[in-house]
C-alpha cells in the first residue's frame, strides 16, 4: 500500500509559503487543477486582507493574486462557521473589484475575477463537496441565454456573459469522503487530511510535498503553529461553550414556556371545573324551584277546587232557599235581598 506523507495543517501553511513569491509553482498547481486550464500568477497582489497578523485568531486566510491574464483570484480558507459567508464572499469580490479599476477608467476595465473558498465549516445545504456559481442572464419566456454581441466578444475578447462577471468556486471540505477520483479530489484529499500520498499526480502536489516537508520550523515559527493550533482549539471550544451556553438558555426558555403552559393550562381546568359547578349548583337550585312551582301549581288547583265545591255548594243551598221563599209567596226583591242571588239567577233556580 503506498505510504502517505503526512504534512502541516495545509491552512496554516499559506499563511506561510502561499505569500512567498517563490513559491507560485503550489498555488498555480491548486489553480489549474481546479479551474481546468494552465494558470500562471503574475503577483501577489497587497491589500488589507492580504496583510498577516498576529492577533487574527480565526485566521482568514486570504490571498489575492493575479494571473498571467491579468485575472484577479481570491483564495480564502475558513475555518469557523459564519452564516452570514455568502455575503462575505460577495463583499469580498466587489471590494477587490473597485479596488482595482482606475478613476476615469471606463467600465470595460473592471477586471475579471475569481473567488475561491475552502470551507473546513458545513456551509449552506447541499450534498456536493465543489459548487461553481456564474452569472448569466435566462429569458423568462423564450428560454434562450443572453450572450455577448459579435463587437462585444471582439472588444471584450469574451465569448459568453459570464466571463465578464465574478465567479465563485466553493469547496466544502469536510464534506468530502476521501475517495479519489481525479486530479482535483487529489487536492481536495490534501486539503483535508494534509496528506500527498505517493500515487498523487496533481500539479502542484509534489512541489507542496517538498516544499512542506523541507519546511523545518525554527523555534519561531513552531512556537507560532503551536500558537495557531491552540487558537483553533479555543476557537472550538468557544463555539461549543457558546452553543452550550444557547442550548441552555433555549431550554430554561422551553422549561418556562412549558411551565407557563401548564399553569395556564391548570388555571383553566379549574376554572371550568368551577363553571361547570357553578352550572351544576344552578340546575339544581331551577330543579328545585320547579319542584316548587309545581307544588304551589297544585296546591293552587286544589284551593280553586275547593273553593269552586263550596262556591257551588253555596249556590245550590241558595238556590233551595229561594225557591222555598217564592212556594211561601214572597216578593221576588224580598228573595233576591235575602240570597243576594240576581233575578236571572232566582227565575234559573225556579225551573
Amino acid at each position: 500500500m503506498p505510504q502517505a506523507k503526512k504534512l502541516i495543517r495545509f491552512d496554516w501553511a499559506l499563511k506561510k509559503i502561499l505569500r512567498d513569491k517563490a513559491n507560485f509553482a503550489i498555488l498555480e498547481g491548486f489553480l489549474s487543477e481546479l479551474l481546468k486550464e494552465s494558470i500562471k500568477i503574475k503577483q501577489i497582489l497587497e491589500s488589507e486582507s492580504n496583510k498577516e497578523r498576529e492577533s487574527d485568531r480565526h485566521n482568514r486566510v486570504d490571498i489575492l493574486v493575479e494571473n498571467s491574464s491579468e485575472e484577479l483570484v481570491i483564495i480564502e480558507i475558513q475555518n469557523s462557521k459564519e452564516f452570514d459567508y455568502f455575503h462575505r464572499m460577495l463583499y469580498g469580490t466587489s471590494k477587490a473589484i473597485s479596488e482595482h479599476i482606475e478613476e476615469g477608467k471606463p467600465y470595460s476595465a473592471v477586471k475579471k475575477l475569481i473567488s475561491v473558498t475552502i470551507a473546513y465549516f458545513d456551509l449552506g445545504q447541499g450534498d456536493d463537496y465543489v459548487y461553481h456559481g456564474t452569472t448569466s442572464f435566462r429569458g423568462i419566456h423564450k428560454g434562450d441565454t443572453l450572450a455577448l454581441a459579435e463587437r462585444q466578444k471582439e472588444l471584450y475578447e469574451k465569448v459568453h456573459v459570464h466571463q465578464i462577471y465574478p465567479e465563485y468556486w466553493l469547496l466544502k471540505v469536510e464534506q468530502f469522503q476521501d475517495k479519489v477520483k481525479d486530479k482535483l479530489d487529489e487536492w481536495i484529499y490534501f486539503l483535508k487530511n494534509g496528506e500527498v500520498k505517493s500515487t498523487f499526480k496533481a500539479q502542484g502536489l509534489s512541489e507542496a510535498q517538498k516544499k512542506l516537508d523541507a519546511m523545518l520550523l525554527s523555534e519561531k515559527d513552531l512556537k507560532a503553529y503551536k500558537s495557531y493550533l491552540y487558537d483553533l482549539r479555543e476557537i472550538a471550544s468557544e463555539m461549543h461553550n457558546k452553543k452550550a451556553l444557547r442550548d441552555e438558555a433555549i431550554d430554561e426558555i422551553v422549561a418556562e414556556i412549558k411551565a407557563e403552559h401548564a399553569r395556564i393550562v391548570a388555571e383553566q381546568e379549574k376554572a371550568l371545573a368551577e363553571n361547570e359547578r357553578a352550572l351544576a349548583e344552578n340546575e339544581r337550585a331551577l330543579t328545585e324551584q320547579q319542584k316548587a312551582l309545581a307544588e304551589k301549581q297544585r296546591a293552587l288547583a286544589e284551593k280553586e277546587q275547593e273553593l269552586a265545591a263550596a262556591k257551588a255548594q253555596t249556590l245550590a243551598v241558595l238556590e233551595q232557599t229561594a225557591r222555598e221563599l217564592f212556594k211561601n209567596g214572597v216578593p221576588m226583591n224580598l228573595i233576591a235581598a235575602a240570597t243576594k242571588l240576581s233575578e236571572a239567577e232566582i227565575l234559573k233556580a225556579l225551573e
